[in-house]
C-alpha cells in the first residue's frame, strides 16, 4: 500500500506540553500515535506556569481550553512594584492570541499536565508510562525503534519532545546542548493573597526580579530570580529555608507568601538556559518539538508558548496531504526558527541586561515581542 494511502503510525517521545499537543493533533487527523514518556507519573510536577495567549490560542485547537479557563487565573495587567510592595505601574499586556483571549493565564503546573495526559487517553493515542524509545535504524520511509521493555516498532515518524535534554535528539547526531545564561530562579506553590488578581514584578532588592503569578482562585506561584550558584552546594533539603531568607526583602503580598514557604520538596531550584538547533530540526524521519529544539529562560514567559506552537505548525504540516519527506521537515523548520531564535534572543537579552546593570529597553524590547507573536505562527 501506498504511504500516502495507508494508515499512518507516529511515536511521541516525551508526554510533556509539546509532546502532548503534538499526538492531540495528529490523533484528531486520524493518525495512529504512540506516546511514551519516562516519568511514570506522567510528568505531572512542577510549580507554576505562565502561558502567554498564543499558547492559549494552541491550547483552544488542542481541544483544553474550557478546562484550561477554568482551573486557571486569566488577566491582562501587569505591575511593578518596589521591593516593600508599592506599586509603581500597572500597564496592559498585548493579548497574542487574539482578542477572545486573556493576554496571560497563570496555572498550577501540575494541573496543566494532567488536563493534557487525560486529552492525549481520550483522543486514543496509546500511551506508555516510564518508558523510553531507542533509535535503531531508519529508511526513506520508516523508524525501527526498541522501547525500554524491549519491544521493537516502525513508525513512519518519531517526534521527539523529550525536552531539554533530549536523548533522541543527541542520538540523531545534533549536538546543540543547553548553556547556562548566569541566571537562576526559585520556584514555590502558595496561597493567593487577598487582592493578588496579576502578576507583580519587583526589580530592587537581593534578587534580580521578585515576583508572584495567581494560578487559580486560592493558589499563586511565587518566584525569585539570582545568579546562578554551583546546585551541589544548596541541599534540598534547605530548599525553603534558603526561598524564606531571599524573600525577606520583599513586603506586600510576599509577607504572606514567604510565611507558606515550610515545604522544601514544594520549592523548585533550576538555572536559565538558552539553547537553538540551527539547520534543521529532524534527521531523516526524526524530528524535534519544543525544548528538544530550542530553549530560553522565562523573561517573556513564552517557552510553553514556543512548544505549543511547534506541535501546532508541525501537526498542521503533517496532516495537510503533503509527503512526508525532507521538503515537509524542512518547510516546518523554516515556518518555525525566526519566530524562535526572536524569542531566544530577546529572553536571554533581557537577563543579559540585568546581568550587566544595564538599563536596557526592556519595555521596547517586550512590546516588539509581543507584538510579532500575536501573528499566526
Amino acid at each position: 500500500m501506498e504511504e500516502a494511502t495507508r494508515r499512518k503510525r507516529v511515536l511521541v517521545v516525551g508526554g510533556g506540553t509539546a509532546g502532548s499537543a503534538t499526538a492531540v493533533l495528529l490523533r484528531r487527523a486520524g493518525i495512529d500515535v504512540d506516546l511514551v514518556e519516562a516519568r511514570p507519573d506522567g510528568n505531572v510536577r512542577g510549580s507554576g506556569i505562565t502561558l502567554q495567549g498564543n499558547a492559549l490560542r494552541v491550547l483552544r485547537e488542542v481541544g483544553v481550553w474550557d478546562e484550561v479557563r477554568e482551573h486557571g487565573f486569566g488577566f491582562d495587567a501587569l505591575g511593578l512594584t518596589t521591593p516593600d510592595g508599592a506599586v509603581l505601574h500597572v500597564g496592559d499586556v498585548l493579548r497574542t492570541g487574539g482578542d477572545d483571549l486573556p493576554a496571560t493565564l497563570g496555572m498550577q503546573r501540575p494541573v496543566l499536565q494532567r488536563i493534557l495526559v487525560d486529552a492525549v487517553r481520550a483522543s486514543g493515542a496509546h500511551v506508555r508510562l516510564g518508558a523510553t524509545a531507542e533509535i535503531l535504524a531508519q529508511d526513506d520511509t520508516s523508524v525501527t525503534v526498541r522501547l525500554s521493555d524491549g519491544a521493537e516498532d516502525r513508525y513512519d515518524l518519531v517526534v521527539a519532545a523529550d525536552g531539554l535534554n533530549s536523548a533522541t535528539r543527541a542520538a540523531i547526531g545534533i549536538d546543540a546542548r543547553p548553556e547556562p545564561t548566569g541566571m537562576a530562579i526559585w520556584r514555590v506553590p502558595a496561597p493567593r493573597p487577598a487582592g493578588v488578581e496579576r502578576s507583580d514584578l519587583s526589580h530592587g532588592g537581593p534578587c534580580y526580579i521578585a515576583g508572584y503569578t495567581p494560578t487559580g482562585a486560592d493558589t499563586v506561584y511565587a518566584y525569585l530570580v539570582e545568579p546562578s550558584r554551583d546546585r551541589a552546594t544548596i541541599p534540598p533539603e534547605s530548599y525553603a529555608q534558603e526561598m524564606r531568607r531571599l524573600a525577606e526583602s520583599y513586603g506586600g503580598a510576599w509577607d504572606e507568601i514567604r510565611a507558606s514557604i515550610t515545604d522544601a520538596s514544594q520549592v523548585n531550584y533550576t538555572w536559565f538556559d538558552r539553547m537553538l538547533v540551527e539547520g534543521a530540526w529532524h534527521r531523516g524521519r526524526v524530528v524535534l518539538v519544543g525544548d528538544a529544539a530550542h530553549c530560553c529562560p522565562p523573561t517573556l514567559a513564552q517557552g510553553a508558548a514556543m512548544a505549543l506552537e511547534d506541535a501546532w505548525v508541525l501537526a498542521r504540516l503533517l496532516t495537510d496531504g503533503s509527503a512526508w519527506d525532507t521538503e515537509l521537515f524542512t518547510r516546518y523548520y523554516e515556518r518555525r526558527i525566526d519566530r524562535v531564535r526572536m524569542v531566544v534572543d530577546a529572553s536571554v537579552q533581557i537577563g543579559q541586561w540585568q546581568l550587566d546593570g544595564v538599563p536596557g529597553d526592556v519595555p521596547g524590547l517586550m512590546g516588539a515581542t509581543m507584538t510579532a507573536l500575536r501573528e499566526l505562527p
